[in-house]
């Protein structure tokens, strides 16, 4: 999920002074879903102050196959073009573009490393990223993106690529997660790609299900209706979900960031229900199947989201999200990983410390109860 990165989630000195990694390699590894034997791959400036000017890139496998590694296997090494056929591209500010499509085999679930050079960096200090990465970028001056290895600073964001696009069998289709940091992995292991969107792919493709590629368009700290951060989902859903290719089912998990700002839990959950159906209705003119899911626990110990009006708005708006029969399929997170006996809290044995985000072990159930039927043609 693209978004503007705050100042505290810029790149480290000296990549963010003088032009934003000027004369800097940035290297980062992606977690694909589906295989593929053709790709291409989308890269943002929509929150941009300037142009983005990016000289070189390149596309190869990480060392082990590993995320987040700063190593690569030159074997695999191919150069990315842009605009049939040049090697840089000067992205407008505010703009989307897309590297050429690529023939380059890639197993599922495997892992990819994208190498960009930027000569003369990126003026200003508004850049597009995703600060909750969980996964390690690396960046080092020069042109590196065609070295075995980079031996300069590292940090846990990602910066400017939005998506891999991958050409697939007609059967295939998308799986777009809306969501805020439980999908996006709060709580999580760094570099393991163990959020449960991924523990749901590892599932999906054990059981055979490998048309389904696993899409999570979430972002720490989002909210449905205002504030937060990145932009909320009723200004990013369309961008998001609708304008996304190959998409066959879009699913919403989120709201708990709403509630848990809440002075009026009821008021918010009828504003969520309001949203959710915009969103569904959208979705099926588009000829998309939805998927509701509800709003797990938030309450406990030292949590500011915590108190009974706003535990009753999260109880209000996944009643309705289960029994209304707005969506297509409905999946009940809560049920997963609630405290049946305290039903306000997370289960400790799922409670990641702060009572409102999953540990792995929590993640870990989210993707071994979610329904597999919903896929089912």
């Amino acid at each position: 999920m693209p978004q503007l990165v705050e100042s505290s989630n810029m790149p480290p000195s000296p990549f963010s002074s003088g032009g934003v990694f000027k004369d800097a390699t940035l290297r980062q590894t992606l977690h694909l879903s589906i295989g593929a034997e053709r790709l291409r791959f989308q890269i943002s400036n929509t929150f941009g102050g300037s142009d983005l000017p990016i000289t070189a890139a390149t596309i190869a496998l990480p060392t082990g196959g590993k995320a987040g590694v700063a190593g690569i296997d030159t074997a695999t090494l191919k150069t990315l073009t842009f605009n049939g056929g040049s090697e840089s591209i000067k992205i407008a500010r505010g703009q989307v573009a897309y590297s050429d499509p690529i023939d380059y085999k890639v197993d599922p679930q495997s892992m990819i490393t994208i190498s960009l050079y930027f000569q003369a960096g990126q003026s200003g200090s508004s850049i597009t990223g995703h600060p909750g990465s969980r996964t390690t970028s690396w960046m080092q001056a020069g042109n590196k993106v065609k070295d075995a290895t980079l031996a300069g600073s590292s940090t846990k964001h990602w910066y400017f690529v939005s998506a891999v696009e991958a050409w697939a069998p007609a059967n295939a289709g998308a799986l777009i997660i809306l969501g805020d940091s439980i999908t996006d992995g709060r709580g999580s292991t760094d570099d393991a790609n163990n959020r449960w969107p991924d523990l749901l792919l590892a599932r999906l493709q054990k059981a055979g299900l490998t048309h389904i590629g696993v899409n999570n368009q979430a972002a720490g700290g989002n909210t449905v209706l205002s504030g937060g951060l990145g932009p909320p989902l009723m200004q990013r859903y369309k961008r998001d979900a609708l304008e996304q290719q190959g998409v066959k089912w879009v699913m919403i998990f989120e709201g708990v960031n709403d509630l848990g700002n809440a002075g009026d839990g009821n008021g918010v959950a009828t504003r969520l229900q309001s949203s959710f159906k915009q969103i569904v209705a959208d979705c099926k003119k588009a000829g998309f199947k939805t998927i509701g899911a509800t709003i797990t626990a938030f309450s406990g110990n030292g949590q500011s989201y915590s108190g009974a009006g706003r535990e009753a708005g999260r109880q209000t708006i996944n009643k309705w999200i289960l029994t209304s029969g707005t969506f297509d399929a409905t999946v009940d997170f809560a049920k997963f990983i609630d405290d049946p006996s305290q039903k306000s809290q997370l289960a400790k044995a799922y409670d990641g410390g702060d009572h409102l985000h999953p540990n792995v072990a929590g993640y870990q159930a989210m993707a071994d109860q979610f329904p597999l039927d919903i896929f089912k043609e």
